[in-house]
């Protein structure tokens, strides 16, 4: 049985959650987030409170009701605050820069023979902070982890000059090049 799911969520007064069957959709200050839970898990809305049960007696079910508790608190709190990642660029002559109002785009110069331009997906804000850092924010999580891995795969760090985009606390351990 799921320890995380058992856990109710305390809903805060400027949220709104709209429950229809396994469809859910929640609206706070910064935007609204839509998911469908999976078949096997029951949400009880009650008092500012949601509480998960499995349909189902077996671990499946449970895992499925742990994994909905933690989605949705992950969508109350991108609608309540938002979530953000920083990349550094390391790396002499590396840049970042962003274009465009509606339709967003990074241009990167990473030491290719041309620039690479990736395209913003809806619901993705970016802040450049210098030409060697950018902040991606946005409502939903998983959204704002999988751009900044995207980015982070066009020039993953050196194992051996440390040169590369890294998030910002990431470590990267140099190794020693080799001996004659």
């Amino acid at each position: 049985m799921s320890r995380i799911a058992k856990r109710s969520i305390i809903i805060p007064d400027d949220i709104k959650i709209y429950l229809n069957k396994q469809n859910i959709t929640i609206e706070g200050k910064k935007g609204v987030l839509k998911k469908t839970i999976h078949s096997l898990v029951k949400i009880n809305f009650e008092q500012k409170k949601l509480n998960f049960k499995s349909k189902i007696s077996s671990s499946y079910g449970w895992m499925q009701a742990g994994t909905a508790r933690s989605l949705i608190n992950s969508m109350i709190l991108g609608v309540k605050y938002g979530f953000s990642k920083k990349l550094i660029l390391v790396g002499v002559g590396y840049k970042f820069s962003v274009e465009g109002l509606k339709k967003k785009k990074i241009i990167m110069s990473l030491g290719y023979s041309h620039n690479i331009i990736y395209i913003l997906p809806v619901g993705i804000d970016v802040q450049l902070l210098s030409q060697t850092e950018i902040l991606i924010k946005g409502i939903d999580k998983q959204l704002v982890g999988q751009v900044s891995a995207n980015l982070r795969l066009y020039r993953k760090p050196d194992a051996y000059k440390g040169k590369g985009i890294r998030y910002f606390n990431e470590f990267v351990k140099t190794k020693e090049a080799k001996k004659k």
